[in-house]
This record gives C-alpha cells, structure tokens and sequence, in this order.
C-alpha cells in the first residue's frame, strides 16, 4: 500500500481493529433529489443496513414495507420477509439498468441494488483499499479553502459492485475523507461531489454521520442548489 493509503486508513480506526469486526449495521435517512426523479420518494426516509465486511452482501431493513428486507450481492439482488421467503429477485442486476438515464423510473430492486452497494462501499471504504484485487495511486493534492486534501484514485476489482471501476477520494490533514468523486454508471447522469463530514467514533471507526452528493458541471463546479441524495446516519454498530 501506499504511504497515503495507509495514512488515511490508519486516520479512520486502522485496519487491525477495522479486521475485527465482521459486519457493520447503521440506522441512516436517507433524502434528495434522486429518488424523486425515479418514481421511488420515501423509499429510505428512515431504515438500517446491514453489511458484510467479509464478502459483498447487504440488506436494507424495513424495505417497502413492514417485515421486509433486502438481500444484496454482485450478482443477485432479492426482498425476502424475514423469514427468508423471497417476494422478488434478480440475477445480473446491473444489467437491469441498460438504456437509463436520470429519469428513468426504477422499480424496488432496481433501488435495492443501487443503495446497497452504495452503502458497502460508503461504510467499507477506506478500508478496502489495501484488499486483493484494489489498486490506488496518489494523485496531486489540490488546496480547498485552506486546507490541503491528499487525493487517491482508487480502483476497483471488477468482483465488486460499486459506482464505477475508478473513483477519486480525496482526504483532509487529518487524513479523514472530505469528498468522494465518482460516476454512478447505473443512473448514467454523469460525475458527482460526494461530501462528508460530521464524523463520529463508533467501535473505534471513524464515520461521517452526514453526506452529500451533487452534481459536477461540464466544468466540474459542484452544483450546490441541487441536492441528489443525503444521508443522515443516526447509530453505527460494529460487530
């Protein structure tokens, strides 16, 4: 790894106690302009989500309705009550979203793929950055307001469901993440500033409790008046 890879990695709890831990849950809002556009408004105004930090999988809880979940892999996605009685799959998920664009309606699963492999690359990162198969390379720091953020383009095994193949974080003095940049490949709108901050200790983790993703002008200004998803993250359970 590199020194900046282990420096932020060492910035946000280190990877011998992130190694710990098997599975993450945190209770989170979730809001913005997005689910909005795909016909999909409430979906996740409140719920908790579960990942598996030894594998892809991910489930959402409560998910369309009471007693339901989602079950998230690469290669599958699924509501099941639960007491695992499947209600709706889909295997290639990522295929499902061929021809979209940003107004293209989405059904339950379509969201359930979308946010699930979001949320276990939000809340595994950047700690998956040292794993088999991830590649990084600094690039040059750039000078926001004052302060200097470190950059890493990080790229990604094809094994792994995410936004797309390469993503640029970018990292304050304090070695904690400021801004994520990524193209969300499923939607096809083109690239976003993705924003955290208000971070808090859980388990000894470092996690920002609030994000923000906008869009990213031809120019690449943040388009700050158009607010395409929050996240609001209330508990975070290490386990």
């Amino acid at each position: 790894m590199s020194d900046l890879t282990t420096a932020v990695i060492d910035a946000h709890g280190g990877l011998a106690r992130f190694a710990r831990y098997d599975s993450v849950t945190a209770r989170f809002r979730s809001g913005g302009a997005l689910w909005a556009m795909k016909g999909q408004e409430g979906i996740l105004d409140r719920a908790a989500v579960r990942i598996d930090l030894r594998e892809q999988h991910v489930s959402h809880r409560p998910f369309t309705g009471p007693g339901l979940r989602t079950s998230m892999t690469a290669q599958r996605v699924a509501i099941e009550s639960d007491a695992g009685e499947v209600s709706a799959e889909r295997h290639d998920p990522r295929a499902a979203f061929a021809g979209h664009g940003l107004e293209t309606p989405w059904d339950s699963l379509h969201v359930a793929y979308f946010a699930g492999y979001a949320m276990w690359t939000y809340l595994t990162s950047p700690f998956t950055f040292g794993s088999p198969g991830f590649r990084t390379e600094e690039l040059p720091p750039v000078d926001v307001d004052g302060e200097i953020w470190n950059r890493l383009k990080v790229t990604f095994p094809d094994r792994i469901a995410t936004h797309c193949p390469e993503q640029v974080f970018s990292f304050g003095q304090d070695g904690l993440l400021r801004r994520h940049d990524y193209t969300a490949e499923v939607i096809n709108a083109g690239p976003a500033a993705h924003f955290c901050f208000d971070y808090k200790e859980f388990g000894g983790i470092m996690v920002p409790t609030k994000r923000r993703v906008y869009p990213l002008g031809e120019d690449g200004v943040v388009l700050k008046d158009i607010e395409l998803v929050t996240i609001d993250i209330e508990d975070v359970r290490f386990g």
